[in-house]
C-alpha cells in the first residue's frame, strides 16, 4: 500500500514516529505489513511462526527506526528486517530439529527418523508442497533472491540493491536456484 494523495511519504512517517507520534508508526505497519507478511509467508511454511516473524521484524524495524535511511523505500528496509528474521527462525528449526531426533545416550546410537509425517494431500498441493520443500532446502542466497523476484516480484535492481551485491550476482542466483529446482522436481527450468 502506497501512500494515497496528500497522505506522508515512509520517510515523513518515520520522522513523525521519531518525534513519538503513534499514528506514524502504525500507519507505516498498515501500509507494509501484507507485503512483509507475503515475503515471510514464502519462506516460512508455519503460518503461526510466519506471523510472529512478522510480528518481531516490525518491532525490531520500530526499535532501530533511527537507522532508516529516508531516501530509501521503507518496503526494502522491512524485507531485509524480516529476511534476516526468517533466517534465524530457520537456524533455531534446525537445532531444535536435531534435538528432537536425539534419543537418550542409553539407547546408543540409533537416530530417531526423519520420514516426513503421513499427509493425505492430492493432486495440486502435493505439487506445492513438493515445490516448498524444495524451495526451502535452497541455500539462503539463492532461495532469497528466488523468493524477492517472484514472490515480492522486486525488480533484479531491488534486489541488488536490498542485497548488497550486483546485479549480475542476482541474474546467476536466479539461474542457479531455477535450475535446482528444475532438478529436484525433475522440471524443465524456465529462463
Amino acid at each position: 500500500m502506497s501512500p494515497g494523495e496528500g497522505e506522508p511519504d515512509d520517510g515523513a512517517l518515520a520522522a513523525r514516529a521519531l518525534a513519538g507520534h503513534e499514528d506514524a508508526y502504525r500507519l507505516l505497519m498498515a501500509r507494509h505489513r501484507v507485503q512483509v507478511h507475503r515475503f515471510v509467508r514464502a519462506q516460512i511454511a508455519d503460518a503461526d511462526a510466519a506471523l510472529d516473524i512478522v510480528q518481531d521484524s516490525f518491532i525490531a524495524a520500530f526499535a532501530h527506526l533511527g537507522r532508516y535511511d529516508r531516501t530509501r523505500p521503507f518496503r526494502h528496509w522491512m524485507i531485509r528486517i524480516a529476511l534476516n528474521k526468517c533466517r534465524d527462525h530457520r537456524r533455531r528449526q534446525i537445532v531444535r530439529s536435531f534435538f528432537a531426533r536425539a534419543r537418550p545416550l542409553d539407547e546408543g546410537l540409533h537416530v530417531a527418523g526423519v520420514e516426513p509425517g503421513a499427509d493425505a494431500e492430492i493432486g495440486g498441493r502435493q505439487e506445492l508442497r513438493r515445490a516448498r520443500q524444495a524451495i526451502d532446502v535452497l541455500p539462503d542466497k539463492l532461495r532469497s533472491v528466488l523468493l524477492l523476484r517472484t514472490v515480492e516480484g522486486m525488480s533484479q535492481a531491488e534486489v541488488a540493491a536490498l542485497l548488497g551485491v550486483s546485479e549480475k550476482t542476482v541474474e546467476m542466483r536466479l539461474y542457479r536456484a531455477r535450475l535446482k529446482l528444475s532438478e529436484m522436481l525433475g522440471a524443465t527450468p524456465t529462463p
